[in-house]
């Protein structure tokens, strides 16, 4: 470095090194303390005396791990000093990303901007709405591989087969295995160009051979966002995202799965995201906001794509019976999206045109009643009222006893009779932030609603009849939500629990497939422990006999159903974080959901302490000690956390609660509200 002393009382000069990565080469710039940024940029590119587009290139500072983006800054302003080496390097690189359903794609992601607004980037050209829902992931490399390879395994041997299976056609078309990767059971990735990428613009760039050490992909196959089927995912992934398959044992080895999210306020530059590496898109936040069946076709599919792997993988858990009712919407899934029908598009969809036309005006004019029925009025909340049992538990056994339900907004009341509904009731709760539990069993005509209140005790609903608690149980999840039965969705979600009723009765006259007649690989469709427990002729008998109800559902709706029916399950969007609580020397499993943070059972998976949002007053992390500080009503829990950085405790936290805050499905994310709830500070 050498240093030149004005004789006009002005600041020396000095050269700084900056590191020009497409050209691998170092250039020295003479500057000062008040060069601004955007003058060193300028004297870097002419003394190049190169003639380039240098537009999408920045200076980034590798000691201190720092994009210097404002052109307007000075050296001295920012603390870059003559020992400083810069790297003048693209803003956009590279990487491959794995999607929910298990495709990789090739994208080029800024490095520059926080992960936020890169996912923003990302999901906008996917056609994904609500960006802030997903995040991206590192997959963290000390998982434990034991559990994979029972689930890996047959799925393996079928990939090495030299001719695919008969399950590869479950349509009758015999032409449908000619259709791509969407068909056979190895997508054709062949086809699909190696080098290429997806530019903001929506054009397929292709790596400039003058450009030095541009590599290509080796990890395996991958594609680009123009020649990847989103909407409709292969019947089954690569080998090589098999082998990427994680099955969680333990609630332990689930919070180890949690260390990978990265943090959203931050570049990817600055947490050691190399170019050409790889990541997992994921939703993270399980609160989806206005699923739409006519504009989130993609949105839809990569949800239900990321439910089903973690039902196969059991990183949700269920019961068989819940097993073999996914089993059997995953192969409606199958069998409507492999018909000849569904690929050359139905004919009704130009009879939707001016239903489509009517949302797209209310969308425009800010609504969030995407549909709206002509029953439904906007002057006035819906309501509901009926006889319903309430179920007291007592040491022998159980009690109920009728009374006159009302639910309105998201209140739920009970009379003790319908004429003395206009008096004063004998029970009044909020349900807003409530958990719901359902209690079914149609076979014993039991139709139970549980509801997990924040401010007081738990209690149970007995329903009389199906039609009854579709009603009752739909209403009481939107509720949960806080939102009303004026909702738009509200119809869906009668629909999707009636649909799932029907599954669950006897078929009676009804002559399910056999297994003869469309075969069915089981590892395909049910989790590693039924595969142990029963035979596969008779996992393909259950999913045939459930499927039966299925057979006139569309794949859009058989999606959906999948979804909601994932949404019902106990351990549904939990993420889970080893802690510990400060004052105890125990390491804790602690999970997180839409509405609470809990303490919880690593044997019996069951809460012990729950703490709901709606009771928070602040959340922010101590620094100095890394530890989790939340006020809540009434105390102060703290804890530090062992199994990821405590950063994504807060920001998993301050996530939900930004979630909640959504009201217009048309208004942009915040970014600086997201940001000021996820930092970390007072």
């Amino acid at each position: 470095m050498s240093n030149t002393v004005s004789n006009t009382g002005k600041k020396s000069n000095w050269n700084l090194s900056v590191f020009i990565t497409n050209l691998s080469t170092e250039k020295s710039v003479e500057v000062n303390g008040e060069t601004h940024v955007g003058k060193l940029m300028l004297d870097l590119v002419e003394g190049l005396d190169i003639a380039a587009d240098w537009s999408d290139h920045g200076l980034w500072w590798p000691q201190k791990r720092l994009w210097l983006l404002k052109p307007r800054l000075t050296l001295d302003t920012i603390g870059v000093q003559g020992d400083a080496v810069l790297q003048f390097t693209p803003t956009h690189k590279k990487v491959r990303v794995q999607l929910p359903d298990l495709q990789f794609v090739e994208v080029s992601l800024d490095f520059s901007k926080p992960v936020f607004h890169a996912v923003q980037e990302l999901c906008a050209e996917l056609g994904i709405r609500h960006p802030e829902e997903l995040s991206v992931l590192k997959q963290y490399e000390g998982l434990k591989r034991e559990g994979r390879r029972s689930f890996r395994g047959k799925l393996k041997k079928r990939h090495s087969q030299s001719s695919l299976s008969s399950d590869d056609n479950l349509s009758v078309n015999s032409d449908d295995k000619t259709r791509g990767s969407r068909d056979s059971l190895t997508p054709n990735y062949n086809s699909l160009p190696r080098h290429g990428y997806a530019s903001p613009n929506g054009s397929v760039n292709v790596c400039s051979p003058s450009t030095p050490g541009f590599p290509s992909f080796s990890d395996g196959p991958s594609g680009t966002i123009e020649t990847t089927s989103l909407a409709s995912s292969p019947v089954s992934p690569s080998q090589e995202a098999i082998a990427s398959l994680f099955k969680p044992k333990t609630l332990q080895e689930k919070a180890v799965v949690n260390k990978g999210w990265l943090d959203s306020s931050k570049s990817l530059m600055a947490q050691d995201v190399a170019e050409f590496s790889s990541l997992l898109l994921k939703y993270k936040y399980y609160a989806f906001f206005d699923l739409n069946a006519k504009v989130d076709e993609v949105r839809i599919n990569q949800l239900y794509e990321q439910a089903k792997w973690s039902i196969l993988t059991e990183e949700v858990e269920c019961t068989e019976e819940e097993m073999m009712t996914f089993a059997a919407i995953q192969f409606q899934v199958k069998l409507t999206s492999t018909s000849p029908q569904n690929q050359q598009g139905s004919d009704d969809d130009n009879d939707d045109i001016d239903a489509a036309l009517s949302d797209l005006q209310a969308s425009l004019e800010g609504s969030s009643h995407t549909t709206q029925t002509p029953q439904k009025s906007l002057t006035s909340v819906p309501e509901i009222t009926d006889y319903l049992y309430l179920v007291k538990h007592k040491t022998f056994g159980t009690k109920k006893k009728k009374y006159w339900f009302n639910f309105k907004d998201t209140i739920l009341t009970l009379f003790k009779s319908q004429e003395e509904a206009f008096g004063a009731p004998v029970q009044k709760m909020n349900l807003r932030g409530c958990e719901i539990i359902p209690d079914v069993n149609v076979s014993k005509e039991k139709f139970n609603i549980k509801l997990k209140l924040k401010e007081s005790d738990d209690i149970e609903i007995c329903c009389s009849c199906e039609s009854q608690y579709s009603k009752w149980m739909a209403a009481c999840r939107l509720a949960s939500k806080g939102k009303t039965m004026a909702d738009s969705g509200y119809d869906a979600e009668v629909s999707g629990i009636q649909a799932f009723l029907s599954m669950q009765h006897d078929k009676g006259d009804v002559t399910p497939l056999s297994p003869g007649q469309i075969p069915i690989q089981p590892e395909d469709f049910v989790g590693p422990r039924m595969l142990k427990k029963y035979k596969a002729k008779q996992i393909a008998a259950r999913i045939l006999e459930a499927h039966s109800s299925l057979n006139k559902s569309s794949l859009i709706e058989s999606k959906m159903l999948y979804i909601r029916q994932w949404q019902a399950l106990p351990e549904f969007g939990l993420s889970h974080f080893i802690v510990r609580f400060r004052g105890s020397k125990k390491e804790e499993v602690l999970g997180i959901a839409f509405n609470r943070i809990m303490r919880v059972d690593p044997t019996s998976h069951e809460a012990i302490k729950t703490w709901r949002y709606s009771v928070m007053k602040a959340w922010n992390v101590n620094w100095e000690t890394r530890e989790m500080v939340v006020q809540c009503e009434g105390e102060t829990i703290t804890f530090g956390c062992t199994s990821a950085d405590i950063k994504v405790i807060h920001e998993f936290i301050g996530g939900y609660i930004f979630m909640s805050m959504r009201k217009d499905v048309n208004q942009p994310s915040n970014e600086e509200l997201f940001f000021k709830l996820t930092g970390g500070w007072v």
